[in-house]
């Protein structure tokens, strides 16, 4: 699981003008592991996207790993 981690914290620092403020929280439970982004205030817009695309598309992402994993994770932007 540290590599979907590790995936989303390269996707998010790609899409960011600051990716050293990127901070990246993992807890974890029995059946769902909630992800928190942090990111500075100016960059969640970018992280979020367009109508919440930008998003939509990495939590796809971390929801067919997890099928295959069966477990469940949430992906939360923060400020």
């Amino acid at each position: 699981m540290r590599e979907l981690v590790e995936l989303v914290e390269k996707i998010t620092k790609a899409l960011v003008d600051n990716p050293d403020e990127v901070k990246i929280t993992e807890v974890e439970g029995e059946q769902t592991t909630i992800i928190e982004v942090r990111v500075a205030q100016g960059d969640v817009g970018k992280v979020i996207g367009k109508q919440g695309h930008t998003v939509q598309a990495i939590r796809t992402i971390l929801s067919a790993a997890g099928m295959k994993i069966r477990k469940r994770f949430v992906l939360e932007i923060l400020e």
